[in-house]
């Protein structure tokens, strides 16, 4: 049996990290357990606004009457997202989808409100006011500064740390936690470095 997430997969010519590789960087900056915790109000809410600015382009990709489906660009942005996440680590992604199909749908019905753009840009303020707030605790910058794909990553790391407070996928939690606290010495050595 392959463990799914020692598997670093390809796409095109270029390497796809592992769900290891992925978590490990973004632990690397979230290991203060107050971050962390700023972290499960700030990311849920930036997504929830995302999807509600998503939600607000008004364009469908497919509609069918019977029965009434559609697919607009928050659903299409949905789909390729939970693509991603099940290549990473199907167990995780199974909880982000079970996170992102209320968050859809809420999403969906506040794009109906009049306010609905003012409602997810000061949504959207408010998370980032809570990851800011973190990163003062972790005294470190968050990791899409140096990597744009970690954006993707942080929901992802957060259904892992749920995982892991439920018991689930302890080896994970086990290969990561290591590998985060060695490219956090590297960080904080390089920063020394660059001050002398």
């Amino acid at each position: 049996m392959i463990n799914e997430t020692n598997v670093t997969l390809t796409h095109g010519e270029e390497e796809m990290k592992s769900a290891e590789e992925q978590l490990s960087t973004y632990k690397s900056v979230h290991l203060n357990p107050k971050n962390i915790r700023t972290h499960f109000v700030g990311i849920p809410l930036i997504i929830w606004s995302l999807f509600l600015l998503l939600n607000l382009i008004p364009v469908k990709f497919f509609a069918l009457d019977e029965p009434a489906i559609s697919i607009n660009v928050a659903g299409a942005f949905t789909i390729g997202v939970l693509i991603y996440y099940f290549r990473l680590h199907a167990r995780l992604a199974i909880g982000l989808t079970l996170f992102i199909i209320p968050v859809l749908y809420t999403s969906n019905l506040a794009a109906q409100l009049k306010w609905g753009l003012w409602i997810a840009i000061s949504v959207f303020i408010i998370g980032w006011v809570f990851q800011l707030i973190g990163h003062k605790y972790e005294k470190a910058k968050p990791a899409f500064v140096d990597d744009l794909n970690q954006l993707l990553i942080g929901p992802f790391f957060l259904m892992a740390e749920v995982y892991f407070m439920l018991g689930l996928e302890r080896e994970l939690d086990k290969q990561i936690t290591p590998m985060a606290v060695d490219k956090r010495r590297v960080l904080e050595a390089e920063r020394r470095e660059a001050r002398s």
